[in-house]
């Protein structure tokens, strides 16, 4: 549509999204807010018929209001459960670390990626945060985040269906929180301390401060009693369409046509990560006795933010998965940039002549 321009088109994508969401709604599809406008946007962005980029600076929108919401549900008992439930947790972590690098050596070459571009293709991250360890670490970051995104996208996809699939559709199709009453004075304290939470931690550099911050200031209010009232489900409705259409909108025809290999190979791994790392997670979960959905959506190889939402869907404790997440991301995120550079410093020595110096 090349009448429209700039702020139009992005609100004519927007509407369509939040189209999308109401249709997957109006099925009884899982995380419909996010899984809906997903589908819609890239499908738009694929076919060339309204390709547009949702802007990066849109995207903490939705992911402080979700990380508050699950912030909020961070009581004294259940921090008492989450302690008990560490080792677990660490386990969990440890075993999806090994599934990555296992998928990492096995794909790369297949296709056509180093080992250090396979393991940031394969890891838990954001793509742009992957994108900038491939930088730094002076790896060619477009396959990286090809695959990063498709990994992504796969997983909010397959994983919510999956689990329906197995424990049946769910009777009612209401929308989690539809009601919590529209307190314009609640809302704004939880976005003033959502939003100040997450600048914060971006200046002090913490990782993922997006979601971090909001949880971590919401979470302390929770539990020492002044938390405020949750979001109402309109609010917690938009936070999911800004994430679908941010993730859908990345998607271009030319890409995926260009990169057939890289696509296809893409593919693959990450619905072989995502079966890997659910059948360790359920094979945990009957050892330790936790319910197997809640190990499954932990150990995902997904957004924290998304997995989260899907436990809430699924009226699963998203708050434990959450902390599985976390638990991965503290685990990880510290390590990632040592690993890489050890896996690119072998992979020179031992192909001199390969090295990619991609600044």
């Amino acid at each position: 549509m090349p009448s429209l321009r700039g702020p139009a088109r992005l609100a004519l994508f927007m509407l369509l999204a939040c189209g999308g969401g109401w249709l997957f709604q109006h099925i009884g599809s899982p995380l419909p807010w996010m899984i809906g406008p997903l589908v819609v946007t890239a499908a738009l962005c694929i076919s060339g018929l309204l390709p547009v980029q949702v802007p990066n600076r849109i995207r903490p929108f939705g992911q402080v209001i979700v990380a508050s919401q699950i912030g909020l549900s961070f009581t004294p008992a259940t921090m008492e459960k989450l302690l008990w439930l560490a080792p677990v947790m660490l386990i969990t972590a440890a075993m999806t670390l090994a599934c990555i690098i296992l998928i990492a050596l096995a794909f790369s070459r297949w296709s056509g990626m180093s080992v250090a571009q396979g393991f940031l293709a394969a890891v838990p991250t954001s793509p742009v945060e992957a994108a900038a360890m491939a930088i730094d670490h002076r790896i060619d970051p477009t396959p990286v985040i090809v695959s990063q995104t498709l990994r992504l996208a796969g997983v909010v996809l397959i994983l919510p269906v999956g689990m329906f699939a197995l424990e049946g559709w769910p009777a009612t199709r209401e929308l989690p929180y539809s009601e919590v009453p529209f307190d314009p004075l609640n809302i704004l304290i939880l976005a003033l301390c959502g939003f100040g939470a997450m600048f914060v931690f971006r200046r002090l550099r913490i990782p993922n401060p997006n979601f971090l911050g909001p949880l971590t200031v919401m979470a302390a209010m929770a539990a020492s009693g002044y938390g405020p009232g949750p979001y109402p489900g309109l609010v917690l409705a938009a936070a999911q369409v800004v994430l679908g259409a941010w993730l859908g909108s990345t998607f271009r025809r030319e890409i995926l046509t260009r990169a057939g290999r890289l696509v296809m190979t893409s593919v693959v791994s990450s619905v072989t990560l995502l079966v890997l790392c659910s059948s360790i997670a359920a094979a945990i979960a009957w050892v330790s006795g936790l319910n197997w959905q809640l190990v499954v959506l932990g150990a995902a190889p997904g957004g924290v933010t998304e997995m989260a939402l899907t436990a809430k869907f699924l009226q699963q404790d998203a708050t434990i998965v959450t902390a599985f997440h976390l638990t991965r991301i503290f685990i990880f995120m510290p390590n990632i940039p040592w690993i890489v550079a050890l896996i690119a410093r072998f992979e020179t020595r031992a192909h001199p002549a390969e090295r990619d110096d991609t600044p």
